[in-house]
């Protein structure tokens, strides 16, 4: 059988998805896209970039570059929301819980967003990218939260016409 008929994997699907929520991003340093799911089915989606209505690092330019402030440090310099904060924050505005969900993220969470993880209580995490912290692992250790490193998936979409 040739790739074209192969069936992405469920964690394949979410980890896409992401990579395109990210293309939202207005970060100038990383675009980052955030997918709750549970039970095959999306629950809220996030990306990082500025809060809504204020301008954005592609229209201001970013302050840590200006600051040099290195990736990791100084989180409350930055203009944006974190992917994983604004997927919190959609389901919430929609009124959906992402309790028992997985979160399907393009990088590991910085320790802040792994507090909110945390207590949105989401049960599994997912990423094939890495954030420069790794504070998260214990936090989501202690929480029971598991969590899954995967290869990147396959940018291209194959589908049969």
């Amino acid at each position: 059988m040739t790739d074209i008929y192969r069936r992405l994997d469920v964690d394949d699907y979410f980890l896409k998805i992401a990579l395109v929520v990210a293309e939202r991003s207005t970060c100038r340093r990383h675009h980052v896209g955030a997918v709750a799911a549970r039970n095959k089915h999306i629950l809220s989606t996030g990306y990082n970039g500025a809060p809504a209505g204020a301008k954005d690092c592609l229209e201001l330019g970013c302050l840590r570059d200006e600051l040099g402030i290195p990736s990791g440090e100084r989180h409350e310099i930055c203009r944006a929301i974190h992917a994983e904060q604004n997927v919190i924050i959609q389901a919430g505005l929609h009124g959906v819980s992402i309790e028992g969900s997985t979160v399907y993220c393009t990088h590991t969470p910085c320790v802040l967003c792994a507090k909110m993880l945390v207590n949105a209580k989401i049960a599994r995490f997912v990423s094939f990218g890495k954030y420069n912290d790794d504070a998260f692992l214990q936090l989501f250790g202690d929480a029971g939260i598991v969590v899954e490193i995967k290869d990147r998936p396959p940018s291209e979409i194959s589908y049969l016409d």
